[in-house]
């Protein structure tokens, strides 16, 4: 693998100015990838600044940059918390996420995150996991496949597209990315085949990895280790995952509103620890957009701690 092919990063020169990099400051990159923005980010370092890159995925970690002041950690960022305790960091300076599905593993195709590539329905990214898209497709009820395609795909025809999966998995095994393809196809409208297409590989991926519960807990984690005035750069994909990162900054989430002390409650005011940078999301340029195409559905959200 190339890591400077893995991908280009996305709206790199928004990121690192949500950051407001201070050159001594620590900083985390929680999805290091190809080290596209990771490798801008410690070109604003000094030698006392660090950064940390984390990545669960064995190829980012074969491709991780050499550098004193950079520390790869192979982990999933809901443990972003329990590893700055490891390596003796309290507090850091600002924390980038970009939430997408890396081109390298859209156009490796061995791992099943396309449909373009007829290959094994596996979808993990951390491939030590035991549940991979197939276990999904075999063994779930035709109520729970409804269920994530709707909420995790946003899938109108939900139900008729479970309905068309357990039909043909009674008659033999969905075990690669073409034979799923091949099965739901006629359950998607002519001229929304591949975007509906991409969207059902999209709510099988976020289930076989737990996406939106790994979400919010590196959130609710990664604004408890930011330091006052720290920032957090969160970049989404889908209104899913922006949605929880919206309200995660509002302090509107469940998990917010359940710790909520009484005065709070009474006068509905919302505690959070954030203040949002930008009150609208952040979308790519005319420019990049032509260059990148990852970057046409990527919102950037940047908040503040308080």
């Amino acid at each position: 693998m190339n890591p400077d092919c893995y991908h280009i990063p996305v709206m790199l020169d928004e990121c690192l100015a949500g950051l407001n990099i201070k050159p001594d400051g620590t900083y985390i990159d929680l999805t290091y990838g190809g080290g596209g923005h990771s490798k801008e980010i410690i070109k604003h370092l000094s030698a006392k600044g660090h950064l940390y890159g984390f990545d669960q995925d064995l190829d980012a970690m074969k491709g991780a940059m050499e550098d004193e002041r950079f520390t790869f950690v192979r982990s999933n960022f809901r443990y972003i918390k329990n590893w700055m305790q490891y390596y003796g960091v309290e507090q850091v300076d600002g924390i980038l996420a970009d939430l997408g599905v890396s081109s390298h593993h859209l156009d490796e195709g061995g791992r099943g995150f396309s449909f373009r590539y007829d290959a094994p329905l596996d979808m993990r990214m951390n491939q030590a996991g035991k549940v991979s898209a197939k276990n999904i497709v075999a063994e779930y009820s035709e109520e729970q496949l409804a269920d994530i395609l709707y909420y995790y795909g946003e899938l109108k025809q939900s139900r008729r597209i479970a309905s068309a999966i357990v039909k043909a998995r009674n008659k033999g095994d969905i075990a690669t990315t073409g034979q799923l393809a091949e099965v739901v196809s006629p359950m998607l409208g002519f001229d929304r085949e591949k975007k509906d297409l991409a969207r059902v590989f999209q709510a099988l991926r976020i289930e076989v990895n737990g996406e939106m519960k790994v979400l919010k807990e590196m959130l609710a984690n990664a604004t408890d280790i930011l330091a006052p005035g720290g920032r957090l750069v969160i970049m989404t994909y889908h209104s899913l995952e922006d949605r929880i990162v919206k309200n995660h900054i509002k302090g509107n989430d469940k998990d917010n509103r359940d710790s909520q002390d009484a005065h709070s409650m009474i006068f509905g005011q919302t505690k959070t620890a954030l203040r949002a940078i930008n009150k609208n999301v952040i979308t790519a340029s005319p420019e990049e957009l032509t260059s990148n195409p990852r970057s046409r559905s990527a919102k950037l959200r940047i908040a503040e701690k308080k």
